[in-house]
C-alpha cells in the first residue's frame, strides 16, 4: 500500500504541477477578460436569475428548472470538497492555500459558465428510454467536433472510473461518524449505498426534486454553525485573513505540529482542493445544466456564478477560518480530509460541534454522491443511445456505481484524493480541449444574449431564439 500511496501521490503532484495550475488560472483569467469579467462585476443580474428564481419553472425548453438543474450540480459542488477538501489544503499547503482556492473560484465563475454554455448548447433530446434532455462530454465531442470512436471511448472511461472517486465520500462519512459517533463504518457505509440506490431509482426528476429539498437546507445550516465560530473568535478573525494572504505568497513556517508550507505548495493544493470543490473546469457543468429549462444558454450559465460564489467564496471561507482560528492544523497535524474539520468543530462546540459536523458531512457527502450518479449515467446514455436497452442496463449500472463507496471507504484519505485528483486531471484537459475548440461558439452565444437577446427584453419586446447551427439528433 505504501507503493501504491507513493505511486498516486507522485502522478497526482505531476499533473497537478504548474503546467495544470497555469493552464486552469490561465484559463479562467482569458476567459474572464473576454467575458469582460461579467460574471465578477455583474453579480446583482446573476443573483436575480439565480438565487431570485429559485423557485420559478423557468422558459423555454428543457426536463427540470434551471433551479432544479443548479441544485444537481451544487450536490456535486457542495460537498466533501468544502469540508475535507478545504482541510486537505490547509494541512498540506497551509493557510495561504485559501488564498488561491479563492482566486480559482473567481476564475472558475467563467469557465463553469462556458460549461454550462456547452451544455445547453449540444444537448439532445431522448424519447425512447427516457423523456428527458441530456448532455455530457461525450455528446459534445460527437455533436461540437465529430469525434464519434472518442466520444465512445470517453463515456466508457467515465462511466467505468467515475463511480470510484465515491470512495472520497464514504471515508470521510465514515471516518466522521466513527470520530464522534462510534460507529462502525461497515454500517454506515452500507446505509449510504442503500438509501442512495433508493434515491437514483427515480430518476432525474427525484433525483433534482430531492436536491431542491436538501442542498439549500444544508448549506445554510452549515454556514450559520461555522459563523459561530467566527462569532466565538471575532477579535482573531482579522488576523487570520491576514495570515492566509500573507502565506499565500511568502512560505510559512513550521508551528506547533505543523511542518511548514512553501508557496508552490499552497498554490498546488489550493488550486486542486479549490477545483474539486467547484468543479469548474472538470465538465461536470456540462451535464448537470443541460437539462435545464432555459430561453438562453448563456442565462442558465448565471448559475456558474451562483454555485461557485456559495461554494468557493461562502462555504470554502467558513470551512477554513473555523480550521484556523482554532489551530486544529497546527494540534492535530496527523488529521487530514473531513475529519480535520470535525475536530475544528469540536474545539468550538464540544461534542455538539462534533456531532454536527458528522451529519453534516453525512448529508454533503450522500448528495455528492447521488450528484455523481447522474454525471455518469449519462456516460451510460450516450454509450447505449436512445434505446431500449439503454433503459435496461440503467439498474444493473446503479449497482456498479454504488460498489466502490460502499467497500473501499477503508483506504487512506491521501490515497483517495490522490486517486481522484488524477481522474480529475483527466476530466480538466478535455473540458478545456472543448472549451478552446469551440470558443467562438460560446463567445457567439454570450455575445447575443447580452447584445442582442437582454436589450431586446428590456425594451419589451420577444426576442427570436437564439440561432444554432445544425446538431446531428441522436
Amino acid at each position: 500500500m505504501n507503493v501504491i500511496s507513493a505511486a498516486l501521490t507522485a502522478v497526482a503532484d505531476f499533473m497537478w504541477g504548474t503546467p495544470m495550475t497555469v493552464a486552469l488560472v490561465g484559463t479562467g483569467l482569458f476567459l474572464s477578460i473576454m467575458f469582460k469579467f461579467r460574471y465578477i462585476t455583474k453579480m446583482g443580474f446573476h443573483f436575480k436569475n439565480t438565487f431570485g428564481k429559485m423557485f420559478t419553472k423557468g422558459e423555454g425548453e428543457g426536463t427540470v428548472s434551471g433551479f432544479a438543474a443548479a441544485c444537481t450540480a451544487m450536490a456535486n459542488t457542495i460537498g466533501v470538497g468544502n469540508i475535507g477538501g478545504v482541510a486537505t489544503a490547509i494541512s498540506m499547503g497551509g493557510p495561504g492555500a485559501v488564498f488561491w482556492m479563492w482566486v480559482s473560484g473567481l476564475l472558475g465563475m467563467s469557465t463553469k459558465a462556458c460549461e454550462i454554455i456547452l451544455g445547453q448548447r449540444y444537448r439532445v433530446k431522448y424519447d425512447v428510454s427516457m423523456d428527458e434532455y441530456l448532455c455530457d462530454r461525450s455528446f459534445v465531442m460527437k455533436n461540437a467536433f465529430g469525434w464519434k470512436k472518442g466520444a465512445a471511448v470517453l463515456a466508457v472511461f467515465v462511466f467505468m472510473l467515475g463511480p470510484w472517486t465515491n470512495a472520497v465520500q464514504t471515508q470521510s462519512v465514515t471516518s466522521s461518524l466513527e470520530e464522534a459517533f462510534g460507529i462502525n463504518p461497515a454500517i454506515s457505509a452500507a446505509v449510504i449505498a442503500i438509501t442512495c440506490l433508493i434515491t437514483i431509482a427515480g430518476g432525474l426528476k427525484s433525483i433534482s426534486s430531492t436536491m431542491e429539498k436538501i442542498v439549500p437546507f444544508m448549506a445554510m445550516a452549515y454556514i450559520l454553525a461555522g459563523i459561530g465560530i467566527l462569532v466565538m473568535n471575532i477579535t482573531q478573525v482579522p488576523a487570520a485573513f491576514a495570515l492566509i494572504f500573507k502565506s499565500a505568497f511568502t512560505p510559512m513556517a513550521g508551528v506547533g505540529g505543523f511542518a511548514g508550507a512553501t508557496v508552490r505548495d499552497a498554490i498546488r493544493y489550493g488550486v486542486a482542493r479549490g477545483l474539486y470543490s467547484n468543479d469548474a473546469g472538470t465538465g461536470y457543468g456540462i451535464v448537470a445544466h443541460a437539462a435545464a429549462k432555459a430561453d438562453h444558454p448563456v442565462r442558465q450559465s448565471s448559475w456558474g456564478w451562483g454555485e461557485v460564489f456559495l461554494d468557493t467564496i461562502v462555504v470554502c471561507t467558513v470551512t477554513a477560518l473555523s480550521i484556523i482560528l482554532t489551530d486544529s492544523y497546527i494540534t492535530h497535524p496527523d488529521i487530514t480530509s473531513a475529519q480535520l474539520t470535525t475536530v475544528a468543530f469540536r474545539e468550538a462546540y464540544g461534542n455538539l460541534g462534533s456531532g454536527f459536523m458528522a451529519c453534516a458531512i453525512t448529508v454533503f457527502a450522500w448528495t455528492t454522491i447521488v450528484g455523481m450518479y447522474y454525471s455518469c449515467a449519462k456516460s451510460v446514455n450516450y454509450f447505449l443511445g436512445d434505446t431500449a436497452l439503454n433503459k435496461k442496463m440503467t439498474p444493473v449500472y446503479m449497482i456498479y456505481f454504488l460498489l466502490p463507496a460502499s467497500v473501499f471507504y477503508w483506504v487512506d484519505a491521501a490515497e483517495l484524493w490522490a486517486a481522484t485528483d488524477i481522474l480529475t486531471g483527466f476530466y480538466v484537459v478535455i473540458t478545456l480541449v472543448f472549451i478552446y475548440g469551440k470558443r467562438k461558439e460560446i463567445f457567439r452565444l454570450f455575445n447575443d444574449f447580452w447584445d442582442r437577446f437582454i436589450p431586446a427584453i428590456e425594451r419589451g419586446e420577444k426576442p427570436e431564439k437564439v440561432a444554432y447551427e445544425t446538431v446531428e439528433k441522436r
